[in-house]
């Protein structure tokens, strides 16, 4: 394997069982790999970073679940910008997903009764006026989801895990094991639908968001005990958890296969972001990258591993404004075995 060039990087944690199996591509597509290069830690000495967004003077807002601290990360060095004191860290929950969206930032945020989505005012003194826009996302000590992102469309995107009650993802009148689209302000999106927040369902634990150069969109999926996920997600349709985990054999209408699959102990993917016909997965338990070529079709190529074994545990990926990959660890999450350093940020070039 080629050497990755590597300005920046960041590990995360996951949560699925061990199995056999492979991965499974469905397009001959070959990825190139990054050029080779150095690598240099962006920040070092970070408590489980969650998920990463960029804001337009060049930094980044990176969480931190179980501190329920939002850092702000400029110049290589990270300060608190704020401690969400209505985090009530527990498991899986915690501070998770972030969004930016000039001049609001949104957070994705285990409370005491539940998951919820917040907008703040972002200023020069840090955050003001709080406003919850999404509440009663049911909570639980696994599967919280918590992946925040604007799509190309202009609506605000979030993943829901169903928490550990399987029917719940089944359930259209539950907010668990969804994907939601909404509106800035949190209502439904104009076309969803079920004339609901909810965009698809079937969901076991859905913790990567990323649309490619067309504009689909693609979710990464922690499976149970056999097949970790990246699906093509479409409005409405049901990808078939607790019924199904991985392709369903019986070729089920009411069911939505995924583009890949791999073993749970190659993966356990969380943050995903998408660059030069790639997706590229953090895997927690598989403690490597992978680069997903895309076909021109949508349908996935053979997967690449980079970094294996070298990070530990990953599960933050964000595209920069200056094209490069940030990566993040979660070695102190209770299932890694932290570096001195952990956790950190580190950002890789995806290549020409």
């Amino acid at each position: 394997m080629k050497r990755l060039w590597i300005i920046s990087v960041l590990l995360a944690a996951g949560c699925s069982a061990p199995a056999g199996g492979g991965v499974t591509p469905t397009a001959q597509v070959t990825a190139s790999p990054p050029p080779s290069g150095t690598r240099a830690d962006v920040v070092t000495g970070l408590e489980v970073p969650w998920a990463i967004a960029f804001l337009d003077d060049g930094g980044a807002l990176v969480t931190e679940r179980d501190t329920g601290r939002l850092l702000r990360v400029t110049g290589g060095k990270a300060t608190e910008l704020a401690e969400i004191a209505e985090v009530r860290p527990d498991g899986e929950g915690g501070l998770m997903g972030v969004a930016v969206k000039a001049p609001h930032v949104y957070l994705y945020y285990t409370a005491e009764q539940d998951n919820r989505i917040v907008r703040y005012r972002l200023g020069d003194s840090g955050l003001s006026e709080a406003q919850v826009i999404v509440e009663g996302i049911p909570k639980g000590g696994i599967h919280n989801g918590g992946r925040l992102a604007f799509g190309p469309d202009g609506f605000l995107y979030a993943t829901t895990g169903e928490v550990g009650d399987r029917p719940l993802a089944q359930d259209r009148d539950s907010l668990a094991g969804k994907i939601l689209r909404m509106t800035a302000e949190g209502k439904p999106a104009p076309g969803n639908p079920f004339d609901s927040l909810v965009y698809s369902y079937g969901h076991r634990n859905v913790q990567g968001l990323a649309w490619d150069d067309q504009g689909r969109l693609y979710a990464s999926e922690f499976g149970a005990s056999t097949f970790d996920e990246i699906n093509l997600i479409k409005p409405g349709l049901n990808y078939g958890w607790p019924d199904v985990e991985g392709k369903d054999p019986a070729g089920d209408k009411r069911y939505t296969d995924p583009i890949l699959t791999w073993s749970t102990s190659e993966a356990s993917p969380s943050g995903m972001a998408f660059a030069n016909g790639s997706l590229w997965v953090a895997a927690l338990r598989g403690t490597r990258l992978w680069q997903v070529p895309l076909a021109a079709d949508g349908t996935a190529g053979k997967p690449v591993a980079h970094l294996e074994d070298e990070y530990g545990r990953l599960r933050a990926v964000a595209l920069s404004p200056g094209g490069e990959l940030w990566v993040g660890t979660s070695n102190h999450d209770g299932r890694g075995d932290p570096k001195p350093g952990d956790d950190r940020i580190v950002t890789i070039s995806p290549g020409p």
